[in-house]
Protein backbone atom coordinates (compact mmCIF):
# COMPACT_ATOMS: atom_id res chain seq x y z
CA UNK A 1 0.00 0.00 0.00
CA UNK A 2 1.35 3.90 -0.86
CA UNK A 3 0.79 5.12 2.48
CA UNK A 4 3.33 2.48 4.23
CA UNK A 5 6.44 3.25 1.54
CA UNK A 6 5.99 6.99 0.38
CA UNK A 7 7.43 9.79 2.45
CA UNK A 8 4.99 12.50 1.79
CA UNK A 9 1.84 13.21 -0.10
CA UNK A 10 1.99 16.89 -2.62
CA UNK A 11 -1.05 19.06 -4.05
CA UNK A 12 -0.97 21.14 -6.78
CA UNK A 13 -3.79 23.25 -7.82
CA UNK A 14 -5.24 23.78 -11.45
CA UNK A 15 -5.61 27.64 -12.14
CA UNK A 16 -8.96 28.05 -13.87
CA UNK A 17 -8.93 24.37 -14.07
CA UNK A 18 -13.42 24.58 -15.66
CA UNK A 19 -11.93 26.65 -18.45
CA UNK A 20 -10.17 23.53 -19.82
CA UNK A 21 -13.03 21.70 -20.21
CA UNK A 22 -13.77 20.96 -24.20
CA UNK A 23 -17.43 20.70 -24.17
CA UNK A 24 -19.16 17.63 -26.06
CA UNK A 25 -22.43 19.19 -26.44
CA UNK A 26 -23.55 22.55 -28.03
CA UNK A 27 -23.83 25.47 -25.86
CA UNK A 28 -24.71 28.87 -26.75
CA UNK A 29 -24.02 32.47 -25.52
CA UNK A 30 -25.38 35.55 -26.33
CA UNK A 31 -23.31 38.32 -26.99
CA UNK A 32 -22.21 39.82 -23.62
CA UNK A 33 -22.80 43.57 -23.18
CA UNK A 34 -19.98 45.79 -23.70
CA UNK A 35 -18.52 43.28 -26.10
CA UNK A 36 -21.11 43.39 -29.06
CA UNK A 37 -20.04 42.46 -32.68
CA UNK A 38 -22.42 45.43 -34.55
CA UNK A 39 -21.06 43.48 -38.11
CA UNK A 40 -22.76 40.33 -36.86
CA UNK A 41 -26.41 41.57 -35.80
CA UNK A 42 -28.31 39.54 -33.16
CA UNK A 43 -25.74 36.25 -33.98
CA UNK A 44 -24.19 34.26 -30.78
CA UNK A 45 -21.28 32.77 -30.20
CA UNK A 46 -20.92 29.00 -29.43
CA UNK A 47 -18.77 27.40 -27.01
CA UNK A 48 -15.75 25.58 -27.86
CA UNK A 49 -14.40 24.79 -23.98
CA UNK A 50 -16.54 25.66 -20.79
CA UNK A 51 -17.09 28.41 -18.82
CA UNK A 52 -17.62 29.29 -15.07
CA UNK A 53 -21.48 29.23 -14.71
CA UNK A 54 -22.09 26.00 -16.93
CA UNK A 55 -23.72 22.94 -15.33
CA UNK A 56 -21.43 20.84 -17.73
CA UNK A 57 -18.20 22.63 -16.57
CA UNK A 58 -17.19 20.09 -14.10
CA UNK A 59 -17.75 17.16 -16.13
CA UNK A 60 -15.81 18.56 -19.35
CA UNK A 61 -13.37 19.24 -17.19
CA UNK A 62 -12.67 15.90 -15.25
CA UNK A 63 -13.55 14.37 -18.83
CA UNK A 64 -10.56 16.18 -20.34
CA UNK A 65 -8.17 15.47 -17.25
CA UNK A 66 -9.11 12.05 -17.33
CA UNK A 67 -8.32 11.55 -21.18
CA UNK A 68 -5.13 13.61 -20.99
CA UNK A 69 -4.22 10.49 -18.00
CA UNK A 70 -5.39 7.34 -20.02
CA UNK A 71 -4.56 8.89 -23.35
CA UNK A 72 -1.46 10.67 -24.08
CA UNK A 73 1.64 8.74 -24.91
CA UNK A 74 3.53 9.83 -21.89
CA UNK A 75 1.21 8.55 -19.54
CA UNK A 76 -1.16 6.11 -21.09
CA UNK A 77 -0.14 3.89 -17.96
CA UNK A 78 -2.38 5.36 -16.08
CA UNK A 79 -5.58 3.34 -14.95
CA UNK A 80 -8.94 4.80 -13.57
CA UNK A 81 -10.37 3.67 -10.84
CA UNK A 82 -13.64 1.31 -11.52
CA UNK A 83 -14.97 2.47 -8.05
CA UNK A 84 -13.41 5.61 -7.35
CA UNK A 85 -13.17 7.10 -10.54
CA UNK A 86 -11.52 9.78 -9.66
CA UNK A 87 -8.29 8.21 -8.27
CA UNK A 88 -5.47 7.39 -10.80
CA UNK A 89 -2.55 4.53 -10.65
CA UNK A 90 0.56 4.29 -12.44
CA UNK A 91 3.10 1.28 -11.79
CA UNK A 92 6.39 1.14 -13.17
CA UNK A 93 7.92 -1.97 -12.07
CA UNK A 94 7.78 -2.10 -8.32
CA UNK A 95 7.02 1.54 -8.08
CA UNK A 96 3.57 3.41 -7.97
CA UNK A 97 1.91 7.26 -8.46
CA UNK A 98 -1.02 7.39 -6.75
CA UNK A 99 -3.15 10.49 -7.64
CA UNK A 100 -6.41 11.39 -6.30
CA UNK A 101 -8.58 14.28 -8.23
CA UNK A 102 -11.06 16.98 -6.39
CA UNK A 103 -12.32 19.50 -8.66
CA UNK A 104 -9.19 21.61 -9.15
CA UNK A 105 -7.17 20.15 -6.56
CA UNK A 106 -4.61 16.82 -7.69
CA UNK A 107 -3.05 15.07 -4.73
CA UNK A 108 -0.83 12.54 -5.57
CA UNK A 109 2.31 10.62 -3.52
CA UNK A 110 4.55 7.82 -5.17
CA UNK A 111 7.06 5.02 -3.62
CA UNK A 112 9.87 6.82 -6.04
CA UNK A 113 10.19 10.72 -5.60
CA UNK A 114 11.14 11.07 -9.67
CA UNK A 115 7.57 9.58 -10.43
CA UNK A 116 6.46 12.51 -8.73
CA UNK A 117 8.62 15.13 -10.05
CA UNK A 118 7.83 13.47 -13.72
CA UNK A 119 4.01 13.65 -12.89
CA UNK A 120 4.39 17.51 -12.13
CA UNK A 121 6.60 18.42 -14.72
CA UNK A 122 4.02 16.44 -16.92
CA UNK A 123 0.86 18.70 -15.50
CA UNK A 124 2.35 21.84 -15.53
CA UNK A 125 3.49 21.14 -19.21
CA UNK A 126 0.09 20.74 -20.18
CA UNK A 127 -1.75 23.20 -17.78
CA UNK A 128 -1.18 26.14 -15.90
CA UNK A 129 -0.90 24.62 -12.43
CA UNK A 130 0.57 26.34 -8.62
CA UNK A 131 2.55 23.54 -6.96
CA UNK A 132 1.23 23.58 -3.30
CA UNK A 133 4.44 21.39 -2.08
CA UNK A 134 3.57 19.14 0.76
CA UNK A 135 -0.08 18.09 1.52
CA UNK A 136 -0.65 19.48 4.87
CA UNK A 137 -4.03 21.47 4.54
CA UNK A 138 -7.06 20.49 2.47
CA UNK A 139 -10.63 20.97 3.16
CA UNK A 140 -9.99 22.44 6.45
CA UNK A 141 -8.10 19.28 7.62
CA UNK A 142 -4.60 19.80 8.78
CA UNK A 143 -2.23 17.07 7.52
CA UNK A 144 1.04 16.24 9.51
CA UNK A 145 3.37 13.70 7.94
CA UNK A 146 6.16 12.28 9.74
CA UNK A 147 8.79 9.44 9.52
CA UNK A 148 6.41 7.51 11.62
CA UNK A 149 2.83 8.33 10.47
CA UNK A 150 0.16 11.16 9.03
CA UNK A 151 -1.57 12.92 11.53
CA UNK A 152 -5.19 15.07 10.93
CA UNK A 153 -6.72 17.15 12.89
CA UNK A 154 -8.86 20.33 12.83
CA UNK A 155 -7.34 21.97 16.14
CA UNK A 156 -7.63 25.41 13.63
CA UNK A 157 -10.63 25.16 12.69
CA UNK A 158 -11.84 24.32 16.26
CA UNK A 159 -10.14 27.24 17.87
CA UNK A 160 -12.34 29.48 15.56
CA UNK A 161 -15.59 27.56 16.53
CA UNK A 162 -14.70 28.68 20.39
CA UNK A 163 -14.21 32.05 19.55
CA UNK A 164 -17.65 32.12 16.82
CA UNK A 165 -19.48 31.01 19.96
CA UNK A 166 -17.94 32.28 22.53
CA UNK A 167 -16.52 29.60 24.39
CA UNK A 168 -13.46 30.84 24.93
CA UNK A 169 -13.21 31.57 28.49
CA UNK A 170 -14.49 28.65 31.21
CA UNK A 171 -13.45 25.29 32.29
CA UNK A 172 -13.15 22.65 30.45
CA UNK A 173 -14.20 18.83 30.73
CA UNK A 174 -13.48 15.30 30.44
CA UNK A 175 -16.32 13.55 28.31
CA UNK A 176 -18.49 15.43 25.47
CA UNK A 177 -21.97 13.97 27.55
CA UNK A 178 -22.58 12.97 31.30
CA UNK A 179 -23.42 9.71 31.31
CA UNK A 180 -26.41 10.60 33.35
CA UNK A 181 -27.53 12.93 31.16
CA UNK A 182 -30.71 12.00 29.17
CA UNK A 183 -31.98 14.13 26.15
CA UNK A 184 -35.69 14.17 25.56
CA UNK A 185 -38.20 16.76 23.81
CA UNK A 186 -38.33 18.97 26.50
CA UNK A 187 -41.34 20.61 25.75
CA UNK A 188 -41.67 22.59 29.29
CA UNK A 189 -38.42 23.98 28.51
CA UNK A 190 -37.33 27.70 27.24
CA UNK A 191 -36.84 27.80 23.64
CA UNK A 192 -33.32 29.17 22.29
CA UNK A 193 -32.35 30.99 18.78
CA UNK A 194 -32.81 28.20 16.34
CA UNK A 195 -30.40 29.51 13.66
CA UNK A 196 -27.73 30.06 16.55
CA UNK A 197 -27.96 25.89 17.38
CA UNK A 198 -28.41 24.59 14.09
CA UNK A 199 -25.12 26.81 12.98
CA UNK A 200 -23.28 25.38 16.16
CA UNK A 201 -24.59 21.58 15.45
CA UNK A 202 -23.42 22.14 11.79
CA UNK A 203 -20.36 23.02 12.36
CA UNK A 204 -19.29 19.84 15.17
CA UNK A 205 -20.96 17.53 12.38
CA UNK A 206 -18.18 18.87 10.13
CA UNK A 207 -15.68 18.40 12.89
CA UNK A 208 -16.42 15.04 13.29
CA UNK A 209 -14.34 14.62 10.41
CA UNK A 210 -11.32 13.91 12.94
CA UNK A 211 -13.07 13.76 16.08
CA UNK A 212 -14.85 10.91 15.75
CA UNK A 213 -15.27 11.16 20.17
CA UNK A 214 -17.29 13.63 19.65
CA UNK A 215 -19.68 11.84 17.43
CA UNK A 216 -22.63 10.45 19.16
CA UNK A 217 -22.99 13.58 21.47
CA UNK A 218 -23.53 15.95 18.20
CA UNK A 219 -25.86 13.45 16.46
CA UNK A 220 -27.74 12.90 19.47
CA UNK A 221 -28.00 17.14 20.13
CA UNK A 222 -28.99 17.32 16.12
CA UNK A 223 -32.16 15.52 16.76
CA UNK A 224 -33.65 18.75 18.15
CA UNK A 225 -32.83 21.07 15.74
CA UNK A 226 -36.65 21.69 14.90
CA UNK A 227 -36.96 23.33 18.82
CA UNK A 228 -34.02 23.70 20.71
CA UNK A 229 -34.49 23.99 24.64
CA UNK A 230 -32.16 25.12 27.07
CA UNK A 231 -31.21 21.85 27.77
CA UNK A 232 -30.51 21.02 24.51
CA UNK A 233 -28.20 23.99 24.14
CA UNK A 234 -26.69 23.13 27.79
CA UNK A 235 -25.90 19.95 25.89
CA UNK A 236 -24.19 21.41 22.84
CA UNK A 237 -21.98 23.95 25.22
CA UNK A 238 -20.48 21.03 27.01
CA UNK A 239 -19.17 19.36 24.22
CA UNK A 240 -18.11 23.18 23.19
CA UNK A 241 -16.40 22.53 26.47
CA UNK A 242 -14.64 19.36 25.95
CA UNK A 243 -13.12 20.36 22.71
CA UNK A 244 -11.48 23.35 24.47
CA UNK A 245 -9.59 21.17 26.67
CA UNK A 246 -9.03 18.85 23.95
CA UNK A 247 -7.78 21.21 21.08
CA UNK A 248 -4.65 19.62 19.77
CA UNK A 249 -6.55 16.22 19.35
CA UNK A 250 -6.69 14.41 16.04
CA UNK A 251 -6.15 11.10 14.22
CA UNK A 252 -2.93 9.22 13.82
CA UNK A 253 -2.29 7.09 11.12
CA UNK A 254 0.72 4.95 11.54
CA UNK A 255 3.27 3.70 8.44
CA UNK A 256 3.85 0.64 9.84
CA UNK A 257 2.44 -2.48 8.37
CA UNK A 258 3.03 -3.83 11.98
CA UNK A 259 1.08 -2.12 13.56
CA UNK A 260 -1.76 -3.98 12.99
CA UNK A 261 -1.65 -4.84 9.87
CA UNK A 262 -3.48 -4.20 6.92
CA UNK A 263 -6.46 -6.36 7.13
CA UNK A 264 -10.20 -4.63 7.21
CA UNK A 265 -12.04 -5.51 9.93
CA UNK A 266 -15.90 -3.79 10.82
CA UNK A 267 -17.30 -3.51 14.11
CA UNK A 268 -21.07 -3.17 15.09
CA UNK A 269 -22.74 -2.33 18.32
CA UNK A 270 -25.90 -0.58 18.82
CA UNK A 271 -28.15 0.58 21.90
CA UNK A 272 -31.23 -1.06 22.64
CA UNK A 273 -34.04 1.46 22.64
CA UNK A 274 -31.96 4.82 23.48
CA UNK A 275 -33.67 7.77 22.30
CA UNK A 276 -36.21 8.36 24.67
CA UNK A 277 -38.42 10.08 22.66
CA UNK A 278 -39.71 7.34 20.48
CA UNK A 279 -37.64 4.74 21.85
CA UNK A 280 -35.40 3.73 18.76
CA UNK A 281 -32.61 2.12 19.09
CA UNK A 282 -29.29 3.73 18.15
CA UNK A 283 -26.92 2.23 15.79
CA UNK A 284 -22.73 2.98 16.16
CA UNK A 285 -20.50 1.35 13.91
CA UNK A 286 -16.67 1.54 12.85
CA UNK A 287 -14.43 0.48 9.85
CA UNK A 288 -10.32 -0.37 10.00
CA UNK A 289 -7.58 -1.64 8.05
CA UNK A 290 -5.79 -3.17 10.68
CA UNK A 291 -6.13 -0.40 14.04
CA UNK A 292 -6.12 3.17 11.76
CA UNK A 293 -9.56 3.97 11.84
CA UNK A 294 -11.31 5.00 8.15
CA UNK A 295 -14.73 5.52 8.45
CA UNK A 296 -17.16 6.03 11.39
CA UNK A 297 -21.13 6.89 11.89
CA UNK A 298 -23.62 7.35 14.57
CA UNK A 299 -26.97 7.09 13.59
CA UNK A 300 -30.44 6.14 14.97
CA UNK A 301 -32.35 3.40 13.33
CA UNK A 302 -35.27 3.66 10.99
CA UNK A 303 -37.56 1.21 12.96
CA UNK A 304 -38.35 0.35 16.53
CA UNK A 305 -36.43 -3.07 17.39
CA UNK A 306 -38.48 -5.10 19.43
CA UNK A 307 -35.44 -7.16 20.97
CA UNK A 308 -31.72 -6.70 21.38
CA UNK A 309 -30.94 -8.91 19.16
CA UNK A 310 -33.13 -7.53 16.34
CA UNK A 311 -31.24 -3.72 17.49
CA UNK A 312 -27.95 -5.62 16.83
CA UNK A 313 -29.18 -7.77 13.33
CA UNK A 314 -30.53 -4.38 11.63
CA UNK A 315 -26.74 -2.76 12.47
CA UNK A 316 -24.64 -5.45 11.52
CA UNK A 317 -26.72 -4.87 8.26
CA UNK A 318 -25.87 -1.43 7.77
CA UNK A 319 -21.99 -2.38 8.88
CA UNK A 320 -22.13 -5.04 6.26
CA UNK A 321 -23.09 -2.61 3.49
CA UNK A 322 -20.23 -0.43 4.67
CA UNK A 323 -17.52 -3.11 4.25
CA UNK A 324 -18.73 -3.97 0.61
CA UNK A 325 -17.99 -0.79 -0.07
CA UNK A 326 -14.87 -0.84 1.03
CA UNK A 327 -13.65 -3.81 -0.63
CA UNK A 328 -14.80 -2.45 -3.47
CA UNK A 329 -12.92 0.53 -3.13
CA UNK A 330 -10.07 -1.45 -2.28
CA UNK A 331 -9.66 -3.04 -5.26
CA UNK A 332 -8.75 0.34 -7.43
CA UNK A 333 -5.55 -0.23 -4.77
CA UNK A 334 -4.80 -3.65 -6.20
CA UNK A 335 -5.85 -4.79 -2.33
CA UNK A 336 -8.59 -7.77 -2.66
CA UNK A 337 -10.54 -8.41 0.67
CA UNK A 338 -11.94 -11.79 1.62
CA UNK A 339 -14.15 -13.28 4.85
CA UNK A 340 -13.60 -9.71 6.11
CA UNK A 341 -14.58 -10.08 10.17
CA UNK A 342 -17.39 -8.08 11.19
CA UNK A 343 -17.24 -7.74 15.05
CA UNK A 344 -20.49 -7.77 17.19
CA UNK A 345 -20.83 -8.40 20.90
CA UNK A 346 -24.20 -10.15 20.76
CA UNK A 347 -24.55 -14.04 19.61
CA UNK A 348 -27.88 -13.96 19.27
CA UNK A 349 -27.98 -11.38 16.30
CA UNK A 350 -25.14 -13.54 14.92
CA UNK A 351 -26.97 -16.39 15.03
CA UNK A 352 -30.29 -15.21 13.18
CA UNK A 353 -27.58 -15.06 10.09
CA UNK A 354 -27.30 -18.54 10.22
CA UNK A 355 -30.50 -19.14 10.28
CA UNK A 356 -32.25 -19.43 6.81
CA UNK A 357 -35.42 -20.15 8.03
CA UNK A 358 -38.05 -16.99 8.83
CA UNK A 359 -39.48 -18.00 12.01
CA UNK A 360 -41.52 -15.78 14.60
CA UNK A 361 -39.12 -13.68 15.92
CA UNK A 362 -37.37 -12.72 12.75
CA UNK A 363 -40.30 -12.63 10.12
CA UNK A 364 -41.34 -9.38 11.12
CA UNK A 365 -37.87 -7.63 10.25
CA UNK A 366 -37.81 -6.09 6.61
CA UNK A 367 -35.92 -7.99 4.10
CA UNK A 368 -33.47 -5.52 3.48
CA UNK A 369 -31.60 -6.56 6.61
CA UNK A 370 -31.64 -9.81 5.81
CA UNK A 371 -29.18 -8.92 2.62
CA UNK A 372 -26.45 -9.99 5.21
CA UNK A 373 -27.25 -13.87 5.01
CA UNK A 374 -26.02 -13.96 1.57
CA UNK A 375 -22.59 -12.21 2.05
CA UNK A 376 -22.08 -14.84 4.75
CA UNK A 377 -23.00 -17.41 2.88
CA UNK A 378 -21.23 -16.66 -0.21
CA UNK A 379 -17.92 -15.75 2.59
CA UNK A 380 -17.22 -12.56 1.48
CA UNK A 381 -17.76 -12.18 5.52
CA UNK A 382 -18.12 -13.33 8.33
CA UNK A 383 -19.56 -12.41 11.65
CA UNK A 384 -16.97 -12.82 15.00
CA UNK A 385 -18.17 -12.23 18.79
CA UNK A 386 -16.26 -9.96 20.66
CA UNK A 387 -17.01 -9.41 24.63
CA UNK A 388 -19.01 -5.55 25.31
CA UNK A 389 -15.69 -4.84 27.02
CA UNK A 390 -13.24 -5.12 23.56
CA UNK A 391 -16.18 -3.45 21.36
CA UNK A 392 -14.14 -0.06 19.97
CA UNK A 393 -17.35 1.33 19.10
CA UNK A 394 -18.97 1.68 22.10
CA UNK A 395 -18.20 5.62 21.91
CA UNK A 396 -20.71 5.84 18.68
CA UNK A 397 -23.61 4.57 20.67
CA UNK A 398 -23.47 6.04 24.13
CA UNK A 399 -22.33 8.27 27.09
CA UNK A 400 -19.46 6.76 28.32
CA UNK A 401 -17.77 6.99 32.05
CA UNK A 402 -14.08 9.15 31.63
CA UNK A 403 -12.01 5.73 32.00
CA UNK A 404 -13.67 3.74 29.31
CA UNK A 405 -13.69 7.48 26.88
CA UNK A 406 -10.00 7.57 27.30
CA UNK A 407 -9.29 3.99 26.53
CA UNK A 408 -11.68 4.04 23.54
CA UNK A 409 -10.23 6.92 22.46
CA UNK A 410 -6.66 5.34 22.60
CA UNK A 411 -8.06 2.14 20.36
CA UNK A 412 -9.72 4.42 18.04
CA UNK A 413 -5.94 6.19 17.19
CA UNK A 414 -6.98 9.56 18.45
CA UNK A 415 -4.24 11.51 19.67
CA UNK A 416 -2.71 14.70 20.94
CA UNK A 417 0.01 15.48 18.91
CA UNK A 418 3.30 16.79 21.17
Amino acid sequence: MLQTRTSLYIKMDVKSAFLNGLLEEEVYVEQPPGFEEKTIGHKVYKFKKALYGLKQEPRAWYDTLSQFLTHNRFTKGFIRGKVDTTLFVFEKGQDCLLVQIYVDDIMFGATNDSLCKKFSKLMQGEFEMSMMGELNFFLGLQIKQCQEGIYISQSKYTKELLKKFGIEEGRTVSTPMATNVKIDKDEKGKSVDESKYRGMIGSLLYLTASRPDILHAVCLCARFQSNPKESHMSAVKRIFRYLKGTIQYGLFYPKNENEGGFKLVGHSDSDYARCRVDKKSTSGTCQMLGNRLVSWFSKKQNSIATSTAEAEYIDMGSCCAKVLWMRQQLRDYDIEETEIPIMCDNTSAIAITQNPVLHSRTKHIDFRYHFIRDHVEWKYITLEYISTSEAVNDIFTKPLCESRFEELKNELGLIKLS
